[in-house]
Protein backbone atom coordinates (compact mmCIF):
# COMPACT_ATOMS: atom_id res chain seq x y z
CA UNK A 1 0.00 0.00 0.00
CA UNK A 2 2.77 2.25 0.86
CA UNK A 3 4.61 1.87 -2.38
CA UNK A 4 1.26 2.28 -4.44
CA UNK A 5 0.96 5.76 -2.57
CA UNK A 6 4.66 6.77 -3.20
CA UNK A 7 3.95 5.75 -6.55
CA UNK A 8 0.57 7.88 -6.79
CA UNK A 9 2.70 11.02 -5.61
CA UNK A 10 4.93 10.81 -8.15
CA UNK A 11 2.36 10.46 -10.85
CA UNK A 12 0.55 13.36 -9.51
CA UNK A 13 3.90 15.66 -9.18
CA UNK A 14 4.77 14.41 -13.06
CA UNK A 15 1.55 15.53 -14.03
CA UNK A 16 1.38 19.06 -11.83
CA UNK A 17 5.01 19.47 -14.11
CA UNK A 18 4.03 21.64 -17.67
CA UNK A 19 5.94 20.68 -20.29
CA UNK A 20 8.23 23.01 -22.50
CA UNK A 21 5.61 24.53 -24.55
CA UNK A 22 2.28 22.89 -22.79
CA UNK A 23 1.67 25.89 -20.99
CA UNK A 24 0.30 24.18 -17.62
CA UNK A 25 -1.29 21.69 -20.04
CA UNK A 26 -4.94 22.92 -20.10
CA UNK A 27 -7.52 21.72 -22.68
CA UNK A 28 -8.23 24.89 -25.16
CA UNK A 29 -9.35 25.64 -28.65
CA UNK A 30 -8.27 28.82 -30.62
CA UNK A 31 -6.58 30.94 -27.75
CA UNK A 32 -6.02 34.41 -27.95
CA UNK A 33 -4.09 36.29 -24.64
CA UNK A 34 -4.17 40.17 -23.32
CA UNK A 35 -2.69 40.88 -20.05
CA UNK A 36 -3.43 43.67 -17.85
CA UNK A 37 -1.38 44.54 -14.44
CA UNK A 38 0.36 41.57 -13.53
CA UNK A 39 -2.43 38.96 -15.12
CA UNK A 40 -2.46 37.09 -18.16
CA UNK A 41 -5.92 37.06 -19.43
CA UNK A 42 -7.23 33.77 -21.75
CA UNK A 43 -10.14 33.64 -23.88
CA UNK A 44 -10.94 30.44 -26.36
CA UNK A 45 -13.75 28.67 -27.89
CA UNK A 46 -16.38 27.30 -25.15
CA UNK A 47 -19.78 28.34 -23.75
CA UNK A 48 -20.27 31.52 -23.22
CA UNK A 49 -16.59 32.29 -24.06
CA UNK A 50 -14.02 30.29 -21.60
CA UNK A 51 -11.57 33.20 -19.89
CA UNK A 52 -8.66 32.08 -17.83
CA UNK A 53 -5.99 33.70 -15.83
CA UNK A 54 -2.34 33.55 -15.13
CA UNK A 55 0.71 35.19 -13.76
CA UNK A 56 3.05 33.08 -15.26
CA UNK A 57 1.65 31.89 -18.40
CA UNK A 58 2.10 28.28 -17.07
CA UNK A 59 -0.29 27.72 -14.13
CA UNK A 60 -3.83 28.44 -15.14
CA UNK A 61 -6.98 29.70 -13.12
CA UNK A 62 -10.93 29.06 -14.66
CA UNK A 63 -12.37 32.05 -14.89
CA UNK A 64 -16.04 32.88 -15.45
CA UNK A 65 -17.20 32.67 -18.70
CA UNK A 66 -17.55 36.10 -20.15
CA UNK A 67 -21.69 35.75 -21.19
CA UNK A 68 -23.97 33.95 -18.94
CA UNK A 69 -26.09 33.05 -21.39
CA UNK A 70 -26.36 33.41 -24.83
CA UNK A 71 -26.76 36.61 -27.02
CA UNK A 72 -30.64 37.18 -28.12
CA UNK A 73 -29.06 38.76 -31.43
CA UNK A 74 -27.20 35.32 -32.21
CA UNK A 75 -29.61 33.44 -31.30
CA UNK A 76 -32.07 34.60 -33.70
CA UNK A 77 -29.20 34.98 -36.40
CA UNK A 78 -27.47 31.64 -36.06
CA UNK A 79 -30.62 28.70 -35.95
CA UNK A 80 -29.32 25.97 -33.39
CA UNK A 81 -26.84 28.70 -31.94
CA UNK A 82 -27.25 27.88 -27.74
CA UNK A 83 -24.09 30.10 -26.58
CA UNK A 84 -21.08 28.09 -27.33
CA UNK A 85 -19.16 30.81 -28.60
CA UNK A 86 -16.23 30.48 -31.49
CA UNK A 87 -12.61 31.92 -31.50
CA UNK A 88 -12.39 34.90 -29.66
CA UNK A 89 -10.53 38.15 -30.55
CA UNK A 90 -8.87 40.37 -27.86
CA UNK A 91 -7.52 44.09 -27.96
CA UNK A 92 -7.21 47.16 -25.85
CA UNK A 93 -7.93 50.19 -27.40
CA UNK A 94 -8.97 54.06 -25.66
CA UNK A 95 -9.09 52.36 -22.55
CA UNK A 96 -11.14 49.87 -23.44
CA UNK A 97 -11.20 46.47 -24.15
CA UNK A 98 -12.88 45.17 -27.27
CA UNK A 99 -13.67 41.23 -27.63
CA UNK A 100 -14.74 40.29 -30.58
CA UNK A 101 -16.46 36.35 -31.27
CA UNK A 102 -17.92 33.73 -33.25
CA UNK A 103 -21.24 32.32 -33.28
CA UNK A 104 -22.05 29.84 -36.32
CA UNK A 105 -23.28 26.72 -37.79
CA UNK A 106 -20.78 24.06 -37.67
CA UNK A 107 -19.57 23.45 -41.47
CA UNK A 108 -21.62 26.08 -42.75
CA UNK A 109 -21.01 30.27 -43.92
CA UNK A 110 -24.59 30.45 -41.48
CA UNK A 111 -22.23 33.30 -39.20
CA UNK A 112 -21.82 36.21 -37.97
CA UNK A 113 -19.15 38.06 -36.00
CA UNK A 114 -20.00 40.41 -32.56
CA UNK A 115 -18.40 42.49 -29.89
CA UNK A 116 -18.23 43.64 -26.45
CA UNK A 117 -16.82 45.39 -24.46
CA UNK A 118 -15.16 45.79 -21.00
CA UNK A 119 -13.13 48.66 -19.15
CA UNK A 120 -11.35 45.80 -16.64
CA UNK A 121 -10.82 42.19 -16.51
CA UNK A 122 -10.19 41.70 -12.92
CA UNK A 123 -13.30 40.27 -11.90
CA UNK A 124 -12.69 41.73 -8.24
CA UNK A 125 -12.50 45.34 -9.72
CA UNK A 126 -16.19 47.06 -9.48
CA UNK A 127 -16.17 48.74 -12.97
CA UNK A 128 -16.04 45.01 -14.62
CA UNK A 129 -19.06 44.86 -16.64
CA UNK A 130 -19.34 43.02 -19.99
CA UNK A 131 -21.44 45.16 -22.36
CA UNK A 132 -22.31 43.37 -25.55
CA UNK A 133 -22.44 45.61 -28.96
CA UNK A 134 -24.03 42.73 -30.86
CA UNK A 135 -23.55 41.92 -34.95
CA UNK A 136 -20.35 43.25 -36.79
CA UNK A 137 -20.59 41.52 -39.82
CA UNK A 138 -22.86 38.59 -41.21
CA UNK A 139 -22.40 35.87 -43.69
CA UNK A 140 -25.30 34.49 -45.50
CA UNK A 141 -25.29 31.17 -47.60
CA UNK A 142 -25.99 31.49 -51.15
CA UNK A 143 -25.18 35.46 -50.90
CA UNK A 144 -22.21 35.23 -49.31
CA UNK A 145 -18.79 33.31 -50.46
CA UNK A 146 -16.87 33.83 -47.33
CA UNK A 147 -17.40 33.03 -43.58
CA UNK A 148 -17.71 35.30 -40.74
CA UNK A 149 -15.81 33.81 -37.94
CA UNK A 150 -12.70 33.92 -36.87
CA UNK A 151 -12.48 37.11 -36.10
CA UNK A 152 -9.02 39.60 -35.29
CA UNK A 153 -8.89 43.54 -34.70
CA UNK A 154 -5.60 45.43 -35.49
CA UNK A 155 -4.58 49.61 -35.98
CA UNK A 156 -2.70 50.33 -38.85
CA UNK A 157 0.16 53.38 -38.98
CA UNK A 158 -2.08 55.58 -39.47
CA UNK A 159 -4.65 54.54 -36.38
CA UNK A 160 -7.63 53.01 -38.49
CA UNK A 161 -8.75 50.17 -37.41
CA UNK A 162 -9.59 47.07 -39.44
CA UNK A 163 -11.38 43.52 -38.62
CA UNK A 164 -9.68 40.27 -40.25
CA UNK A 165 -11.57 36.97 -40.63
CA UNK A 166 -12.62 34.01 -42.24
CA UNK A 167 -12.71 30.08 -43.04
CA UNK A 168 -12.59 28.20 -46.20
CA UNK A 169 -15.00 29.46 -49.13
CA UNK A 170 -12.66 32.43 -51.14
CA UNK A 171 -10.27 32.79 -48.24
CA UNK A 172 -9.70 35.64 -45.45
CA UNK A 173 -11.48 39.06 -45.55
CA UNK A 174 -10.45 42.45 -44.19
CA UNK A 175 -13.09 44.84 -44.00
CA UNK A 176 -12.29 48.69 -42.09
CA UNK A 177 -13.91 48.94 -39.23
CA UNK A 178 -15.50 52.41 -37.78
CA UNK A 179 -13.40 54.49 -35.30
CA UNK A 180 -16.12 53.05 -32.79
CA UNK A 181 -14.57 49.37 -33.15
CA UNK A 182 -18.22 48.43 -33.00
CA UNK A 183 -19.20 47.96 -36.67
CA UNK A 184 -18.16 48.57 -40.47
CA UNK A 185 -16.76 51.58 -41.85
CA UNK A 186 -19.41 53.88 -44.12
CA UNK A 187 -18.51 53.56 -46.89
CA UNK A 188 -17.45 49.64 -46.53
CA UNK A 189 -13.61 48.70 -47.65
CA UNK A 190 -13.08 45.23 -47.84
CA UNK A 191 -10.06 42.96 -48.91
CA UNK A 192 -8.85 39.35 -49.64
CA UNK A 193 -5.57 39.17 -48.31
CA UNK A 194 -5.28 35.03 -48.19
CA UNK A 195 -7.02 32.10 -49.95
CA UNK A 196 -6.72 28.69 -51.14
CA UNK A 197 -7.37 27.10 -54.60
CA UNK A 198 -11.22 25.88 -54.65
CA UNK A 199 -12.90 24.08 -57.12
CA UNK A 200 -15.04 25.90 -59.94
CA UNK A 201 -18.19 23.34 -59.65
CA UNK A 202 -17.94 23.15 -55.65
CA UNK A 203 -21.49 24.73 -54.53
CA UNK A 204 -21.81 28.06 -53.10
CA UNK A 205 -23.44 26.68 -50.23
CA UNK A 206 -20.39 24.33 -49.37
CA UNK A 207 -16.86 25.35 -47.34
CA UNK A 208 -14.93 23.44 -50.60
CA UNK A 209 -11.25 22.41 -50.91
CA UNK A 210 -9.91 26.01 -49.52
CA UNK A 211 -8.81 24.54 -46.32
CA UNK A 212 -7.64 28.18 -45.22
CA UNK A 213 -9.17 29.70 -41.83
CA UNK A 214 -8.26 31.56 -38.37
CA UNK A 215 -5.86 34.84 -39.88
CA UNK A 216 -3.76 37.14 -37.29
CA UNK A 217 -2.02 39.91 -38.37
CA UNK A 218 1.25 40.91 -36.06
CA UNK A 219 2.83 44.39 -37.11
CA UNK A 220 6.69 43.63 -36.50
CA UNK A 221 9.95 45.31 -38.60
CA UNK A 222 8.25 47.68 -41.02
CA UNK A 223 5.79 44.58 -42.14
CA UNK A 224 2.64 43.54 -41.13
CA UNK A 225 2.57 39.72 -40.69
CA UNK A 226 -0.17 37.77 -41.41
CA UNK A 227 -0.35 33.95 -40.04
CA UNK A 228 -3.10 31.80 -41.27
CA UNK A 229 -4.12 28.15 -40.49
CA UNK A 230 -4.18 25.81 -43.23
CA UNK A 231 -5.66 22.11 -43.35
CA UNK A 232 -8.57 20.69 -41.11
CA UNK A 233 -8.71 21.29 -36.68
CA UNK A 234 -11.18 19.70 -34.79
CA UNK A 235 -10.72 16.07 -35.63
CA UNK A 236 -8.95 14.87 -32.95
CA UNK A 237 -5.38 12.68 -33.84
CA UNK A 238 -6.67 12.68 -37.31
CA UNK A 239 -6.31 16.60 -37.36
CA UNK A 240 -3.63 18.08 -39.80
CA UNK A 241 -3.54 21.62 -39.12
CA UNK A 242 -0.76 23.97 -39.69
CA UNK A 243 0.55 27.15 -38.86
CA UNK A 244 1.45 29.50 -42.30
CA UNK A 245 2.81 32.90 -42.40
CA UNK A 246 3.26 35.76 -45.05
CA UNK A 247 4.20 39.86 -44.67
CA UNK A 248 2.81 42.99 -46.20
CA UNK A 249 4.34 46.26 -45.92
CA UNK A 250 0.41 47.37 -46.46
CA UNK A 251 -2.16 46.17 -44.04
CA UNK A 252 -4.26 45.57 -47.20
CA UNK A 253 -1.42 43.60 -49.05
CA UNK A 254 -0.51 41.82 -51.03
CA UNK A 255 0.77 39.10 -48.55
CA UNK A 256 3.73 37.22 -49.68
CA UNK A 257 5.08 34.44 -48.65
CA UNK A 258 9.22 33.53 -48.26
CA UNK A 259 9.51 32.66 -52.34
CA UNK A 260 7.26 35.59 -52.91
CA UNK A 261 3.98 33.82 -53.78
CA UNK A 262 0.93 35.72 -52.75
CA UNK A 263 -1.10 34.46 -49.95
CA UNK A 264 -4.44 34.90 -51.98
CA UNK A 265 -3.74 32.58 -54.62
CA UNK A 266 -2.45 29.64 -52.37
CA UNK A 267 0.73 31.18 -51.10
CA UNK A 268 2.10 30.71 -47.63
CA UNK A 269 5.24 29.81 -45.88
CA UNK A 270 5.04 26.83 -42.64
CA UNK A 271 5.87 28.21 -39.34
CA UNK A 272 4.57 25.12 -37.34
CA UNK A 273 3.58 21.42 -39.15
CA UNK A 274 3.00 19.48 -36.07
CA UNK A 275 4.20 15.75 -36.11
CA UNK A 276 3.55 12.61 -34.30
CA UNK A 277 2.72 13.57 -30.69
CA UNK A 278 1.39 16.65 -32.34
CA UNK A 279 -0.23 15.59 -35.14
CA UNK A 280 -2.12 19.55 -35.58
CA UNK A 281 -1.09 22.91 -34.20
CA UNK A 282 -3.24 26.20 -35.03
CA UNK A 283 -5.32 29.04 -34.70
CA UNK A 284 -2.41 31.34 -33.55
CA UNK A 285 -2.23 34.63 -32.09
CA UNK A 286 0.57 36.57 -31.72
CA UNK A 287 1.74 39.25 -29.03
CA UNK A 288 4.57 41.12 -27.48
CA UNK A 289 5.01 40.43 -23.30
CA UNK A 290 8.01 42.29 -21.62
CA UNK A 291 9.59 42.67 -25.13
CA UNK A 292 9.43 38.88 -26.01
CA UNK A 293 7.51 37.85 -28.62
CA UNK A 294 4.76 34.82 -28.11
CA UNK A 295 3.04 32.79 -30.52
CA UNK A 296 0.24 30.96 -28.99
CA UNK A 297 -1.86 28.42 -30.32
CA UNK A 298 -3.57 24.77 -29.72
CA UNK A 299 -2.64 21.72 -30.65
CA UNK A 300 -4.19 18.04 -30.75
CA UNK A 301 -2.00 15.91 -27.88
CA UNK A 302 -1.42 12.76 -29.80
CA UNK A 303 -0.56 11.70 -25.55
CA UNK A 304 -4.22 12.52 -24.52
CA UNK A 305 -6.50 10.71 -27.12
CA UNK A 306 -6.23 14.35 -29.40
CA UNK A 307 -7.63 16.40 -26.80
CA UNK A 308 -6.70 20.51 -27.90
CA UNK A 309 -3.93 21.59 -25.15
CA UNK A 310 -2.67 25.16 -24.90
CA UNK A 311 0.48 25.77 -26.42
CA UNK A 312 3.18 28.77 -25.97
CA UNK A 313 6.32 29.57 -27.74
CA UNK A 314 8.77 32.00 -27.99
CA UNK A 315 8.98 33.89 -30.94
CA UNK A 316 12.14 35.31 -32.53
CA UNK A 317 13.47 36.80 -35.84
CA UNK A 318 16.00 35.53 -38.66
CA UNK A 319 18.48 37.25 -40.49
CA UNK A 320 15.56 38.09 -42.95
CA UNK A 321 13.31 38.84 -40.67
CA UNK A 322 10.90 36.24 -40.57
CA UNK A 323 9.79 34.45 -37.82
CA UNK A 324 11.27 31.38 -36.16
CA UNK A 325 9.57 29.53 -33.03
CA UNK A 326 12.21 28.80 -30.64
CA UNK A 327 12.35 25.93 -28.31
CA UNK A 328 8.76 24.30 -29.23
CA UNK A 329 7.58 21.81 -27.71
CA UNK A 330 6.08 20.85 -31.79
CA UNK A 331 10.29 20.86 -33.38
CA UNK A 332 11.06 18.46 -29.67
CA UNK A 333 9.05 15.57 -30.57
Amino acid sequence: MKAIKIFLGILILLLSVPSAGQSGNISVHDPVMIKEGGTFYLFCTGMGITVFSSTDMKNWKPEKPVFDKAPEWAVKAVPGYRGHTWAPDISFHGGTYYLYYSVSAFGKNTSCIGVATNTTLNLADPAFMWVDHGMVVQSVPGRDMWNAIDPNVIQDDEGTPWLVFGSFWDGMKLTRLDKSLTKLSDPQEWHTVAARPRDYYTEETSAGEGAIEAPFIFRKGGFYWLFVSFDFCCRGLESNYKIMVGRSENITGPYLDRNGHPMKHGGGTPLLTGNKAWPGVGHNSVYTFDDQDYIIYHGYDASDHGRPKLLIDRLSWDDEGWPVVINSVIEEN
